[in-house]
């Protein structure tokens, strides 16, 4: 019975983070590029109480008496599914239809890749810098920050299915000005580590980052300009979830009041 109180414990333990992971994805559904997790779980170590080949009685027995010792969070994956595509006015709201990530190089020299495409332009020494909502600077399918003269006016810049800037001639038409928006994919996308601010990392289980514009085996992601991706979050889904995770968290508590009761039933037979 002191068994099945650790082994309830552990369930109740593995559900609250479960229900972590559920209110962390509602709280993000209105986030540009958010995606979903989903937690994963596997059992701990089994007790072997008899063995297939022996009982009490030494007589020969074809399967085992095990006990399971509980549950316990094993992963939380992340599910890369595309959102909604949501219509933006910015002239600088990108949205990625595919599996790519666009760069942005980190107040600490590194680069994070992200799906949110609520970019902005900001006026710097060197010129207009294309950056993020923080003021990080997007990075090119070259791998530099994306600065255009100042004699532009940014209002008129469009951007290509592949992410090639484009500004109008004389003539009004948009003519290629050499800078492409960096797209990159991995081969692992669950292995990159999650960061605030939507930020992921590289990490070896995702692999280096895979630079679209230099790599034709991957099959390339479309930009779309004037969209931005929202989250790939189902609430309906989700409050399933949370109706299940509350179920099994109570089932739980329930076991450890049983065990409970039985072991002051067992205190009480002396009396």
């Amino acid at each position: 019975m002191v068994r099945s109180l650790w082994t309830a414990a552990t369930g109740m333990i593995a559900q609250q983070i479960n229900l972590d992971t559920i209110a962390n994805n509602l709280a993000n559904v209105n986030t540009q590029g958010f995606k979903t997790q989903v937690n994963e779980f596997k059992t701990l170590l089994y007790q072997t109480l008899q063995t297939r080949t022996t009982t009490a009685n030494g007589e020969q027995k074809p399967t085992s008496a095990q006990v399971g010792l509980g549950t316990r969070n094993s992963a939380i994956t992340t599910i890369f599914k595309t959102g909604n595509m949501l219509a933006s006015e910015s002239d600088t709201a990108f949205a990625l239809d595919g599996k790519g990530f666009f760069a942005v190089r980190g107040e600490d020299g590194n680069t994070y890749y992200t799906r949110n495409g609520n970019f902005v332009f900001t006026l710097g020494q060197n010129g207009n810098m294309l950056a993020n909502t923080d003021g990080l600077p997007v990075m090119s399918s070259e791998g530099r920050p994306i600065v255009l003269s100042r004699e532009l006016i940014v209002s008129n810049i469009t951007v290509t299915a592949d992410g090639e800037l484009c500004y109008p001639d004389e003539k009004e038409n948009p003519q290629p000005m050499g800078i492409r928006i960096g797209v990159f994919q991995f081969n692992n996308p669950n292995g990159l580590e999650r960061l605030a601010d939507n930020l992921y990392n590289v990490t070896a289980a995702s692999g280096q980052a895979i630079n679209e514009a230099t790599n034709n085996a991957v099959e390339k992601t479309k930009v779309i300009q004037g969209y931005l991706e929202g989250s790939n979050v189902q609430v309906a889904d989700e409050m399933v979830n949370m109706i299940v995770a509350q179920r099994a968290y109570e089932l739980n508590s329930k076991a450890i009041t049983t065990s409970d009761e039985m072991l002051q039933q067992a205190n009480n037979l002396r009396r």
